[in-house]
């Protein structure tokens, strides 16, 4: 099987000679060469041709953001890893790039010690993304477009008896969302879908790290009509807000006295993940149970299917985004080849297809109410 190839972007001799040697180890990958800012990795990628490209956010002459455009306008298939800060600039900067297009992001190491530690953590972060989005493995083939440009077309449900157990089952009262990479554009798209008054709350684990993760939420309030923020602990759940987990903490949600509240924990990663959507829907089926709705968006990984397990056995519903829409169908791929899904969609058809099920409950609802 041929190498990826990996052109290396970074103003930093060092951090440059770093992800060079930490991809380099790797037999499945080959760096092609590097560039000290954007107008000479413009002027490389025609001379290497690159399979994938890591971008400095911050770079004299040509930064990252312009950088990304260029390469989005001339190169739009190409896959583009960001290298940021975990600072709040580097956090508000790789948002927007996420934005304009790039794939994903890695974070810069810090405080880890010495070389051979930085090495370790560039590799643990950076390499399985580069294989997912370059097609080793779980990932969609260059899947690398923003969401409004990409094809979608409706694929059947899974399983095909599904229609009739969702009948079935109780009203939903509680919303619960997994994803990881492609997550900041696929929740843009979806929460402006749902109205002031969303009659239920929505909890949302997005793989991301402290910092990225309140950024994201105010980004995502500022374009939907519900509410948006940060997970706190001992928030009581309220129907038309949404709350996304914090950066290195776990989110569940557990029972006090009448009230469903949140609760963050720094348990063990999970599919090693901080936040995990396994904890958060795991927790949100034991005490909602059949009134749960799940949805798995994009993201790379298994995360989410053990919990989507617990979902399914007692009687919850469960959503996937199709292949087509993701930038990598890894989580909502497990879950449908785990026969778990009770619907597939794009990403364009999800939010309506929430709602029509948030809705129907709340006719169950009022039918009850009325015949009582």
């Amino acid at each position: 099987m041929p190498k990826i190839r990996v052109l290396v972007v970074d103003d930093s001799v060092v951090i440059r000679r770093l992800i060079s040697e930490a991809l380099s180890a790797d037999p499945a990958i080959e760096v092609v060469g590097s560039a000290a800012n954007g107008r000479i990795a413009l002027e490389k990628i025609p001379q290497v041709n690159p399979d994938l490209i890591s971008l400095d956010v911050e770079m004299p002459e040509m930064d990252g953001l312009a950088t990304l455009a260029v390469i989005r306008k001339t190169y739009p298939r190409l896959p583009v890893i960001m290298f940021s800060s975990l600072t709040e600039r580097g956090a508000a900067v790789t948002l927007e790039a996420l934005t304009l297009g790039a794939s994903d992001y890695v974070t810069k190491p810090a405080n880890v010690g010495n070389l051979q530690n930085a090495l370790e953590s560039v590799r643990e972060e950076i390499l399985p993304k580069i294989k997912a989005l370059c097609s080793r493995g779980d990932a969609h083939p260059l899947r690398t477009t923003p969401f409004p440009d990409v094809p979608r077309a409706k694929l059947p449900d899974r399983p095909p008896a599904s229609q009739a157990r969702v009948a079935a089952r109780n009203p939903v009262q509680i919303v619960a969302v997994g994803v990881s990479t492609g997550g900041p554009n696929a929740l843009a798209a979806l929460m402006p879908v749902f109205p002031a008054g969303f009659p239920v709350p929505i909890v949302i684990v997005q793989h991301m790290p402290p910092i990225f993760t309140k950024l994201l939420a105010d980004r995502l309030a500022t374009k939907a009509s519900i509410a948006v923020k940060e997970a706190v602990k001992g928030t009581v759940l309220k129907p038309g807000t949404a709350w996304i987990a914090p950066g290195n903490f776990h989110m569940v949600v557990q029972r006090e006295g009448v009230n469903p509240v949140l609760n963050l924990n720094q348990d063990p990663p999970e599919n090693s993940c901080r936040p995990a959507a396994d904890a958060l829907f795991r927790s949100v089926a034991q005490v909602y149970g059949a009134s749960t709705l799940a949805v798995v968006l994009t993201g790379m990984g298994q995360d989410g299917l053990r919990g989507c397990e617990a979902i399914h056995e007692c009687g919850g519903q469960i959503l996937i985004q199709d292949e087509a829409s993701s930038v990598v169908w890894g989580m909502p791929g497990f879950v449908a080849r785990a026969g778990l899904a009770d619907k597939e969609l794009p990403l364009d058809q999800l939010g309506h297809e929430i709602m029509r099920r948030v809705q129907n409950g709340q006719v169950k609802i009022a039918r009850g109410i009325s015949g009582a």
